[in-house]
């Protein structure tokens, strides 16, 4: 069944009209009066009611029906709510150095469908592209659409979170001290990913990664004294965007 991101307060009986994508996006595949898809709100905080608890058509999926369609509206009546089982284990947060070209975008994408709770894009100092005021907010709102998109495609009801672009300085600096806290590392001494994964972790992990060319000393240098541990992922080197989520995947499996 089509599903589709719909990021508007969702109950059982309800008649509503589609936001604009979604509604693109039905009509895109001809879909008709009658024929059923399932919604999902997807839980972005920037969604959310300010200053409430989290409500629940946050989470899960709810089952509806094509009740008319427009030129350009497409009108909905919203069914049961389907439950969505909560993620077992740590909820990752990926500080990301940006990878140049379009490798970003399958970054952003695999990392969603591997259950990524959120993505910090990075300006580092060896990453090629550089972004900055209205570009990097077009850039982060690219990539939070391209998160959207890998979520209704994988059937996840909760979509992960792009942060602004920022320095890794900032990144660092911001990264809650209560959660673990891991750098993508090649140095010697550098803990197993096996070796980590058998502690007990807690809620949050931040999983800090570099661009091409990786992290430069003194930037780990910083990272480290900020509390960041070492991390391997082995004795092979990987590209920017596919060191990471080597890590998310293995801990996708622990938690599953």
């Amino acid at each position: 069944m089509p599903r589709f991101h719909c990021p508007v307060p969702l109950a059982e009986g309800d008649t509503l009209s589609l936001p604009a994508g979604a509604a693109r996006h039905v009509q895109v595949l001809r879909m008709q009066p009658g024929d059923a898809l399932t919604l999902f709100h997807g839980g972005l905080a920037a969604q959310l009611p300010p200053g409430q608890a989290r409500p629940d058509y946050a989470d899960g999926s709810f089952e509806a029906v094509i009740t008319r369609m427009g030129r350009s509206e497409v009108e909905v009546r919203v069914g049961a709510r389907q439950v969505e089982q909560a993620d077992a284990g740590p909820r990752v947060h990926l500080l990301s150095g940006v990878p140049a070209n379009e490798r970003m975008d399958w970054l952003v994408e695999k990392a969603a469908e591997l259950g990524v709770a959120s993505i910090r894009p990075l300006m580092t100092e060896r990453s090629v592209l550089r972004l900055k005021g209205e570009r990097a907010e077009k850039k982060q709102a690219h990539w939070q659409a391209v998160a959207v998109a890998a979520c209704e495609q994988s059937g996840r009801n909760r979509v992960p979170e792009l942060h602004p672009v920022s320095t890794l300085a900032e990144a660092v600096q911001g990264a809650d001290s209560k959660a673990a806290r891991w750098i993508l590392s090649l140095s010697e001494g550098s803990q197993p990913l096996a070796v980590l994964m058998q502690e007990a972790l807690p809620d949050d992990i931040y999983l800090l990664s570099g661009p091409e060319g990786g992290l430069s000393a003194g930037e780990e240098a910083l990272a480290l004294a900020r509390g960041f541990r070492p991390l391997s992922l082995g004795r092979h080197v990987l590209r920017a965007e596919t060191a990471p989520l080597a890590a998310l995947a293995c801990l996708t499996l622990r938690q599953g």
